[in-house]
């Protein structure tokens, strides 16, 4: 008996030892795309289990690297040189580098030169340059992603990303503009554009031209005079300077609108830029947008009219406590509203002037109120509204199907009793309506 327990212990041992180890017995391939879900650190450290498992991080088709966890720039290029020139035959899926590299150590374009020719689907590079981004990285046919930071671009007479679907670029330094309206053409798959546009003076290129026909999703941040002719758009989001154009030729019905305007010191006149968009904009079903120029866009009517947005089912708008007076016509313009986000920002034209509470009207009740308003948000990044109270209690004595009124704000300690005493004693029309406070 003594001895066929011993022998169980031993076959139990064995077996254990089989199961601790199984994962090493996957075909590297395998390990490999377990790794590729790692962390690069993580991947690394690997390593050290054994022999076997030594390398296998080289076969890893992705990396993700920054240049700030590394002892110095020495330590850094010979652990990027080891993993781009392990194999050249395997192939890179995934890419990100984050270089800040001022003394030009870094042979970035030589790494560019291999990881082109791998097949790489997702690129995002972040690198202090010293020169340009070689011109091998325009002609790379499998790239499905591609973000630059801070990068600068060489000047290219083709530019050909058959698959490219997204591409950000960030504080990119191009040598002119032509060099960027080559990027957008040459993609011919492009569904999302980001770019984000570093200060005028460190920038050549004056014309934003977007050009495309198969964009879904366009970012812009910049000032510069921005052309847009994309007929499918569904998501826009820009920040417009008024000093500067704004030209839409075409555009499609976009289902989201993120617009924000930027004054110069000197305010100038914005009908241009309303006569561009609205005819667009009364299509749209969700946008976000400030106080200047939705207030404009209000205003603003041939027929002298109020403007309606008859699809808009979202909103996200930024008021400035003077503007609140405007706010019935607003939800009265939006008759099938359902999210309502209101924000009270500073407002700059205000700044020295004496402060004057606005009076508020709320005695009528727009449709979206009674038939389709379900969400509001109530938040600032101002101190107490005098008339906040009254605000709260007109969503909730009106909205007949209001499910959520959600309060972002600040009170002292001293305030939140009072508060909270006054907003449960709140008559409230829906049943339904849960309040949360932030």
């Amino acid at each position: 008996m003594v001895g066929r327990k011993k022998r169980t212990q031993n076959c139990d041992k064995v077996s254990h030892e089989e199961d601790e180890d199984r994962i090493s017995q996957l075909p590297e391939s395998l390990i490999s795309e377990i790794l590729y879900h790692l962390s690069t650190k993580d991947a690394v450290t690997t390593s050290v289990l054994s022999t076997k498992w030594r390398y296998l991080w080289q076969w890893v088709p992705g990396l993700d690297v920054e240049f700030n966890t590394f002892s110095n720039i020495n330590a850094f290029m010979s652990f990027a040189e080891r993993f781009f020139y392990s194999n050249r035959g395997s192939w890179i899926r995934k890419l990100r580098l984050n270089i800040s590299d001022p003394f030009g150590k870094c042979d970035l374009n030589s790494w560019i030169d291999v990881f082109t020719t791998r097949r790489i689907q997702h690129l995002a590079v972040d690198y202090i340059p010293t020169s340009e981004i070689p011109l091998s990285i325009y002609t790379c046919k499998t790239l499905v992603h591609l973000q630059l930071v801070r990068a600068a671009l060489a000047e290219a007479e083709f530019v050909s990303f058959p698959c490219l679907k997204i591409m950000h670029l960030e504080d990119v330094i191009y040598p002119n503009e032509t060099m960027l309206e080559k990027l957008i053409s040459g993609s011919p798959v492009l569904e999302d554009l980001l770019i984000s546009r570093p200060y005028p003076w460190y920038d050549k290129a004056k014309v934003l031209q977007v050009r495309s026909h198969r964009l879904k999703r366009i970012d812009i941040d910049g000032s510069t005079e921005v052309v847009i002719n994309a007929p499918l758009l569904l998501c826009l989001r820009t920040m417009i300077y008024l000093t500067k154009n704004f030209k839409i030729i075409s555009l499609g019905f976009p289902t989201k609108l993120d617009i924000d305007v930027v004054f110069s010191k000197k305010k100038t006149c914005c009908k241009g830029l309303i006569h561009d968009i609205l005819t667009d904009i009364s299509r749209v079903r969700d946008l976000v947008i400030n106080n200047v120029i939705l207030k404009d866009i209000l205003l603003y009517s041939n027929s002298g009219q109020l403007f309606q947005f008859r699809d808009l089912s979202r909103l996200n708008a930024g008021f400035a406590k003077s503007d609140l007076e405007m706010l019935p016509t607003i939800l009265e313009s939006c008759p099938r509203l359902e999210s309502f986000t209101l924000e009270l920002v500073k407002d700059p034209s205000m700044c020295g002037k004496m402060k004057k509470e606005p009076n508020v009207m709320f005695s009528a009740v727009p449709q979206c109120l009674v038939s389709s308003l379900k969400f509001v948000e109530l938040k600032r990044s101002i101190p107490r509204y005098e008339g906040e109270m009254k605000l709260i209690r007109y969503f909730l004595k009106n909205s007949t199907i209001l499910e959520k009124l959600k309060l972002n704000v600040y009170y002292t300690k001293k305030e939140k009793c009072d508060f909270f005493t006054e907003l449960v004693s709140m008559t409230r029309c829906s049943s339904a309506c849960k309040v949360l406070v932030l």
